[in-house]
């Protein structure tokens, strides 16, 4: 495959470019989704959506510990020219997924508000939250196989196809979102519903390239469809991503309890600023993802095929481009954060405590990019272990702590604050961890 000889650059092109226009293109659908929550239902709507934020990481990490894992092990047995166990993955992914969601799906819908209250939610929020999470929950087997399925397109050597798959989710969201929302007057509940529908219309794409025999890598009913072994690979290496959307879940719990006993009377509105904040952080650090999940099929090719220098040019590319995203988000929300804040919302004061935080939320944004990719370089390769460290420590050794001091010291800055601060010492950390790993695997592969 030309994984191994094209042009790395040409390549990162080729695989980083639709991953990029797949994630902006969520991205946009995730602000404009809150833009027409905040101005068609109200500023408590957007605090209502941002106590969601954590069970929707949930939801993502118990997908993605699936769709990484296969899309990663499909790729390094696609180097390894095994296309039988290739196949095998794809058809495990598809039944992993389904199982995983009808579980997960069930038993978060019995124990909704209870968990609802335990992220956050407070009586002006929670309908909003409920309304919100009942029809996502509902509909989590469509994400799951589009979700899971997806990845393993991309992976298998389909990225314009995957790009699609995603427009097609969110096209249709955005056009039945309006329409629920201000001419149904569905509310929130519109909103969740139009997802669902996205998702679905792009589920029926997915599923369509893995029936057809036209495509590389299809469903096989000679092929196993359950293998204890690879499985036990799926979860393993999807485990870092996993533990990484687990970590946000119980940080966001902190940040918004943090928000809620700082933020005064105006608790509920800064829980409101942070889902602002997230989702603008959002747009730039899944432009990253996208960059990743372009890096994903070359890493993981080329590592399993021993070609170690166009690995490293793989790495050496990612880290400047992921930076250079991430950078591009630091001078736009340092320079107009009100104008940001002002997009999702008309009310004053909401604006206003988005806008103040903001400033100090990014204020060492930049270096995020170079910390994600360092990170999803490790789980690429088939080491899962070092990349399960790496999202721990910004996400839970770190920031946790900031979030018990700081704001004690500080207040509301304190918990704005303390995001800074651990994005910063993440960063060392992954450079130290690279620098360390590097200088292992070349003494290994000098040593006769």
């Amino acid at each position: 495959m030309t994984l191994g000889t094209e042009s790395i650059s040409r390549l990162l092109i080729q695989y980083s470019v639709p991953a990029i226009i797949a994630s902006v293109v969520t991205s946009l659908y995730n602000i404009i989704d809150s833009i027409f929550i905040g101005r068609g239902v109200g500023a408590m709507a957007i605090s209502g959506l941002a106590i969601t934020f954590p069970l929707m990481n949930l939801v993502i990490a118990f997908c993605t510990l699936i769709a990484v894992g296969g899309a990663t092990i499909s790729s390094i047995f696609m180097g390894q020219k095994d296309i039988s166990r290739a196949t095998d993955v794809v058809n495990n992914v598809l039944l992993l997924c389904i199982i995983q969601s009808v579980v997960f799906g069930g038993i978060t819908l019995l124990f909704l508000d209870e968990i609802l209250y335990f992220f956050g939610a407070t009586p002006s929020t929670i309908d909003y939250a409920r309304e919100f999470m009942e029809v996502i929950l509902l509909g989590t087997p469509i994400a799951y196989v589009f979700i899971g399925l997806n990845n393993l397109m991309r992976a298998t050597g389909y990225p314009r196809k995957a790009m699609v798959s995603a427009l097609l989710s969110v096209g249709v969201n955005v056009i039945m979102a309006p329409i629920f929302i201000f001419v149904l007057d569905l509310g929130i509940r519109g909103a969740a519903m139009a997802t669902v529908i996205g998702q679905s219309v792009a589920c029926v794409w997915v599923l369509a390239h893995f029936i057809s025999r036209r495509s590389f890598i299809h469903f096989n009913l000679r092929n196993r469809w359950f293998t204890p072994s690879i499985a036990r690979r799926i979860y393993a290496i999807g485990m870092s991503p996993f533990l990484m959307s687990v970590c946000a879940c119980i940080v966001v719990v902190f940040i918004n309890k943090a928000l809620l006993d700082y933020g005064g009377d105006a608790g509920d509105l800064s829980v409101g600023a942070y889902g602002i904040l997230n989702r603008t952080t959002m747009f730039f650090v899944m432009i990253v993802f996208g960059v990743t999940q372009g890096m994903q099929p070359i890493l993981g090719f080329n590592y399993g095929a021993g070609n170690w220098e166009r690995v490293k040019r793989t790495l050496r590319i990612g880290i400047w481009l992921g930076m250079g995203i991430t950078t591009v988000g630091w001078v736009i929300t340092e320079l107009v954060p009100d104008t940001v804040s002002s997009l999702f919302t008309t009310d004053l004061q909401l604006i206003d405590i988005a806008g103040h935080g903001a400033r100090i939320f990014f204020l060492f944004y930049p270096v995020i990019g170079c910390q994600i990719v360092i990170q999803n370089y490790f789980q690429s390769v088939g080491k899962p272990k070092i990349s399960i460290f790496l999202s721990l420590t910004r996400q839970l050794l770190f920031l946790i702590p900031f979030l018990i001091i700081l704001p004690k010291q500080f207040g509301i800055d304190g918990v704005w604050a303390s995001i800074a601060a651990s994005d910063l010492i993440a960063f060392v950390f992954a450079i130290v961890t690279l620098w360390w790993q590097m200088k292992k695997h070349n003494q290994a592969i000098s040593t006769p």
